[in-house]
């Protein structure tokens, strides 16, 4: 059962808005008063939290998709959690449940905001925030949806390694493309794509011009492309693209820390001779399809098909190195952050 919780827990704050890369001074980890819930409420103590790219985005100032993170108060993103108390009567003390208020160690929130999970035997419960949650789903309803993959599809993952890269070539794999790419920053990582996640084909992008390995890789061009880092990725994908070639914009990832404007791509006409179609997704369009994507992608992970690597930071005093790591790469698969010592079945599970 939950422990009683404290008077006071911690939470991260974005205190000023970062200029370029971010840095530690930017946050701060203040003590808050932990709330009791009321009515329809939870009070839940967090497990896990994710760090994802697209936070840097809500750490500026402007008008997007999600609203920025405001200045001086605890910065938001996916946890998950146990329930300590309840004043909801669809939740009990002790239920593990997905939801929006990471970058905390405790959260109070509307029970209605808040996803009760029901643990895969032997699947750590961070896994929800990862493989079998929205970076799970990203990968596959961008490919399947957005992309319409087809069966002999020649397909090019840029940042493959990370936890949308990696989870998408392996979706790809197993729904009959012909050949799978992917680039990643270092060989190590490479390695890892070739050995452990069955791509055709990997490069190291730090060893040389991206689109010169790609055309080694994929000798007869791609006819999907999905983007998680832009810049010179995109511009190599589009050289390499097929005529009605498709790509997935999911993320630019290499131009999120920029103060410049990028130098690439600079073969946009190609887009009308190839007659290409680039669309971007976001995942919050494609909720429809998570039951069949749960069942899908936990029948691959049940059967050992599909493999999930994350990387983990322990401790929410390292929540930010966490976030800072993942931005340069640093991760292999998805990047979380344990902010409690880690029940027996999530141990196992790493």
């Amino acid at each position: 059962m939950p422990a009683t919780p404290p008077a006071t827990a911690r939470a991260w704050h974005l205190v000023a808005r970062p200029h370029g890369w971010p840095a530690q001074e930017d946050f701060a980890l203040r003590d808050l008063p932990v709330q009791p819930p009321g009515p329809g409420e939870l009070l839940v103590r967090n497990l896990f939290m994710s760090v994802d790219p697209a936070m840097r985005g809500r750490m500026n100032d402007v008008k997007s998709y999600a609203p920025p993170f405001r200045l001086g108060e605890p910065m938001s993103g996916g946890a998950v959690g146990e329930v300590v108390t309840s004043e909801d009567p669809d939740f009990s003390p002790g239920d593990r449940v997905l939801h929006q208020l990471g970058w905390r160690e405790y959260a109070t929130l509307p029970a209605r905001q808040a996803t009760r999970i029901d643990a895969v035997e032997g699947v750590s419960l961070s896994a929800y925030l990862g493989v079998l949650g929205m970076t799970g789903l990203t990968a596959y309803a961008g490919l399947l949806e957005t992309g319409g993959l087809r069966e002999g599809d020649r397909v090019f993952i840029s940042g493959a390694a990370g936890a949308v890269g990696s989870q998408a070539g392996q979706i790809a794999r197993l729904k009959g493309a012909a050949r799978v790419i992917g680039s990643a920053g270092s060989d190590e990582k490479v390695r890892t794509l070739l050995d452990e996640y069955g791509f055709d084909a990997a490069f190291n992008y730090r060893n040389g011009p991206v689109a010169e390995q790609l055309a080694q890789a994929a000798p007869e061009g791609i006819d999907l492309y999905f983007d998680n880092v832009g810049g010179d990725h995109l511009e190599a994908a589009i050289g390499a693209l097929t005529v009605h070639g498709r790509a997935v914009v999911c993320g630019m990832i290499s131009q999120y820390n920029a103060t410049e404007p990028p130098a690439a791509p600079r073969n946009l006409a190609q887009i009308i001779g190839k007659r290409l179609r680039i669309e971007g997704m976001l995942v919050l369009d494609h909720q429809a399809l998570r039951p069949r994507f749960a069942e899908e992608v936990g029948g691959w992970l049940r059967s050992g098909a599909l493999v999930a690597r994350e990387t983990r930071v322990d401790g929410i005093d390292r929540a930010v190195d966490a976030f800072l790591g993942m931005l340069r790469g640093e991760n292999t698969g998805k990047m979380v952050v344990a902010l409690q010592p880690s029940p027996p079945a999530d141990r196992d599970a790493r």
